[in-house]
């Protein structure tokens, strides 16, 4: 440490023992009015417990809430890489083929069909629209594949799919909360920082739940889905970009060294654990770990969110575009990512709303391309991931907030001048890959044209429960109490999917 650096800190130090403003305005709440606001604040749950004033001794997790920690049972895998499509892809130009859709073609819809059900645009009685896309079975499973996605059809066999995934909102926004927090409402956690609050993160200098987005917006339902609710906020999600700095301000100010920054965040810490031993309030020991978190990750986080280093080879698998904000790029830092110990990785990809609006978001253009892709990077993660080892221990989730109609939309009773489908949620594919999950397997049907499930019909909660199964939690054990009751991420359904289970 320079003299400069040891006048600094020296100065720093003298100053926590002077009375700052803000402790000189808490010494004067007096009165009845600050007891009850005390007493408020006590009967609240996060100024409610006596640990850290010598009462009761803290615990290593309550020092460093993101410690790793052991699943309450054996666990299949030790992280999660979430792929969100955010707007909803058309399963029935992917993966679920019906070829008597292609024969009803341009018939009108049933009104069978109509009656009773909400839809977000389509009036009146709508055109029946075959697959846009050309189908065949793959690999030794058999499982069907459009030719949308030729990269996808060749680790068919490793995947398992859900057919029939159901929900019960069809508006993009809530249909994303319901799908990454378990509640189509404001202010629940989402499925990563639940994973990290029960499991903690293996890197101790990278946040236990990542998030990287591509598409060139963030999803409908904002930042709130990678929130972490009423759990701690140590356990939100941190956005990571990866292009430009992988996080905003990460390098420090010119003339400000790292001996400096690490006796600012010292001095800053001080404070706050006199303040946590004051009101034991739990948001203070996650604001010093963000603190220390920081300091390490400018550090570790630029040469792990790197791709330019990965051999050339590799990066042609997953056809990376270095410098650009991408899907592939994603893909590639997701493995880097878990690769390295983080927890949690969900990625979204904006732009699969496919409502025939325009030629861009047309199912037989805009679907193609955004198909063309993903195509490529999510075939070579998963295959990236068996080469080393790693996809007997990550679980790789794909699918969007709902699915697509087998009719064409159309909106005041008119037809669309190009081919779209409406919000569906009564049916629609999703699929999982990696340890503990049966390879090549398929689960439940839908009807011939596609729009209702017949077979193994399953919940947003079903999923839920199933990615924390693998992840070794009972989901109906696995709760967080809040406002008086206990909270899980499956609220008060859920059943673990076993017929995908190896």
């Amino acid at each position: 440490m320079n003299s400069l650096d040891r006048l600094i800190k020296e100065k720093i130090e003298r100053d926590l023992e002077a009375k700052t403003r803000r402790h000189f305005i808490k010494t004067c709440v007096t009165g009845m009015g600050g007891v009850a606001l005390g007493s408020l604040f006590m009967s609240c749950g996060s100024f409610g417990s006596n640990k850290g004033n010598g009462k009761i001794p803290l615990s290593d997790r309550d020092v460093n809430p993101m410690a790793s920690l052991a699943p309450p049972y054996p666990a299949k895998v030790k992280s999660v890489i979430y792929l969100h499509m955010a707007g909803a892809p058309s399963q029935l130009e992917m993966f679920d083929y019906k070829p008597a859709l292609q024969k009803l073609d341009g018939q009108l819809t049933p009104q069978s069909l109509l009656e009773g059900k909400k839809f977000a645009f389509i009036k009146g009685t709508p055109k029946l629209l075959g697959p846009q896309a050309k189908f065949k079975q793959e690999g030794e499973s058999g499982n069907w594949v459009s030719n949308f996605l030729p990269h996808f059809s060749k680790v068919v066999d490793e995947v398992a799919f859900l057919k029939a995934v159901n929900t019960d909102q069809f508006n993009h926004g809530p249909a994303q909360l319901f799908m990454q927090t378990g509640s189509p409402r404001l202010g629940r956690p989402s499925i990563g920082s639940w994973v990290t609050y029960g499991l903690g993160s293996e890197n101790q200098n990278l946040p236990g739940f990542v998030v990287l987005t591509s598409g060139g917006k963030t999803p409908d339902a904002g930042k709130s889905i990678w929130g972490s609710g009423f759990l701690p906020s140590v356990y939100q999600g941190v956005q990571c970009r990866s292009k430009g700095d992988p996080v905003l301000y990460i390098d420090d100010p010119k003339g400000i060294s790292r001996n400096l920054k690490q006796s600012t965040i010292e001095a800053i810490n001080q404070i706050n654990k006199e303040e946590f031993n004051k009101y034991s309030d739990p948001e203070i020991l996650t604001r010093i770990n963000q603190y220390e978190m920081a300091y390490r990750m400018q550090t570790a986080v630029p040469e792990l969110m790197n791709i330019n280093d990965e051999p050339e080879h590799i990066k042609e698998m997953y056809g990376v575009k270095p410098g650009k904000e991408s899907f592939a790029n994603n893909c590639l830092l997701a493995r880097k990512l878990v690769e390295d110990g983080v927890r949690f990785v969900q990625l979204y990809d904006w732009g699969w709303d496919s409502h025939g609006d325009s030629h861009a978001n047309a199912i037989d253009l805009g679907l193609r391309n955004k198909c063309t892709e993903i195509d490529r990077p999510m075939s070579a993660l998963l295959l990236d991931l068996k080469q080393r080892g790693l996809l007997e221990e990550t679980l790789v989730v794909w699918g969007g907030e709902f699915g697509r109609t087998p009719m064409q939309e159309n909106r005041e009773g008119q037809e669309m001048a190009f081919k779209g489908r409406d919000h569906h949620g009564d049916a629609f594919t999703m699929w999982m890959a990696g340890g503990g999950i049966k390879k090549g397997a398929s689960f439940g049907v839908t009807d011939e044209i596609g729009y209702s499930a017949i077979e193994g019909k399953v919940s947003v909660h079903d999923v839920h429960a199933t990615i924390l199964h693998l992840l070794g939690f009972n989901h109906e054990q696995f709760t967080f109490d809040f406002q008086g009751r206990p909270f899980r991420l499956t609220d008060v359904e859920g059943h673990v999917i076993k017929e995908i289970l190896a």
